[in-house]
């Protein structure tokens, strides 16, 4: 599909307003806590929802990452604390967005046009490793299970986004595997963002259930061992997973100058050309108004300052555009904005 730039826009917005669009990484409450315990509240509905509004997301996934400076023996309580937050913010803006603990949730929220939120661990470092912990979360709304963020836990080894000194890297402990089956048992979605390459084919190996990445992009086009090989790509569709485009320029592309949306549309186009449209998704890890929080310690792990690509989620029109013009067709973008994470939420449990 190849337009004119004024008939290419207006098809962009068209679609950005009229397709279900899900975001499957976000670290807002990794915001929000910190800002509410500095006396604010109504920090989603006033600082998030406008721009989510403006980018046409129908569905949101916010992640538990805990911070550098909470490890090890605060961890719980920081998981804990983001969650509270997020269910003190829902009452506070009543009606405007909800958690979403299953598929009939999710329906729900599209129905009444209200914002539904997923929760997410980005690494199980709130679990230690006691097991027994994970029903707990579960009841409180964790629906994905994200088991590392890019440092090793209980449960595997993380893939950090440079070279560090460390001992042998190994792929998931007893304690990783007891996990993903209980996370089998319970209906949760695997995520293996974050994980290094021996956890992965563990991952594969041992899980049942449906496989995420819910924010990387493809390591042909950006060598970062945080992206995935085309070989993972593969396993992933062969589990009938999605992989979410990471906005972020570390995961787009090996330089700051090349990171541009253009080059982030090649790994949408490197995924589709692999295994098909029906493998991509959005899990943007928008993090620009987060940089100030992070620790000296995180920013020295990483090969660059980090900065999106993607200006916002209400930029996103810019992205639909970018993908019209290299001639993906409304069908393929929209699965790719959100049918095909439609598709693995459906396997949460309806009893949930």
């Amino acid at each position: 599909m190849y337009l004119q730039d004024n008939k290419l826009s207006e098809l962009a917005r068209k679609i950005q307003k009229e397709f279900v669009i899900i975001d499957a990484h976000s670290d807002l409450l990794f915001d929000v806590v910190r800002k509410r315990q500095m006396g604010r509240r109504k920090i989603i509905e006033t600082d998030y929802l406008p721009s989510f509004i403006d980018g046409g997301i129908n569905i949101i996934v916010a992640s538990l990452y805990i911070d550098d400076e909470f490890l090890p023996e605060m961890a719980l309580r920081r998981a804990l604390q983001q969650i509270s937050a997020l269910y003190e913010e829902i009452d506070e803006s009543f009606g405007k967005f909800v958690l979403c603990k299953n598929f009939q949730d999710i329906e729900q929220a599209l129905m009444k046009n209200q914002l539904g939120i997923l929760i997410s661990f980005e690494g199980v470092e709130p679990l230690y490793n006691d097991l027994s912990l994970l029903n707990i979360f579960y009841e409180l709304g964790v629906r994905i299970l994200g088991l590392v963020w890019s440092r090793r836990n209980f449960s595997a080894d993380g893939c950090h986004f440079n070279q560090i000194k460390i001992g042998t890297r190994g792929g998931l402990t007893d304690f990783g595997i007891k996990l993903i089956e209980k996370g089998n048992q319970l209906g949760m979605l695997v995520d293996v963002s974050h994980l290094n390459d021996k956890g992965f084919w563990d991952v594969i190996k041992f899980s049942k259930s449906t496989i995420i990445a819910s924010h990387s992009n493809c390591r042909a086009l950006a060598s970062t061992m945080r992206n995935l090989t085309d070989q993972q790509i593969k396993a992933i569709a062969e589990k009938n997973g999605v992989i979410g485009i990471n906005a972020s320029n570390l995961l787009v592309a090996d330089k700051p100058s090349d990171a541009t949306l253009e080059y982030m549309v090649k790994h949408v186009k490197h995924i589709i050309d692999l295994v098909g449209a029906e493998h991509v998704g959005l899990g943007l890890d928008l993090c620009d108004s987060l940089i100030s929080y992070l620790s000296p310690f995180t920013l020295k792990t990483m090969p660059f300052t980090p900065f999106d690509v993607l200006q916002g989620h209400k930029d996103l029109n810019k992205f639909i555009e970018a993908m019209l013009n290299i001639g993906l067709q409304e069908t393929q973008i929209r699965q790719i904005l959100g049918q095909n994470f439609l598709r693995v939420l459906k396997s949460l449990s309806p009893d949930s």
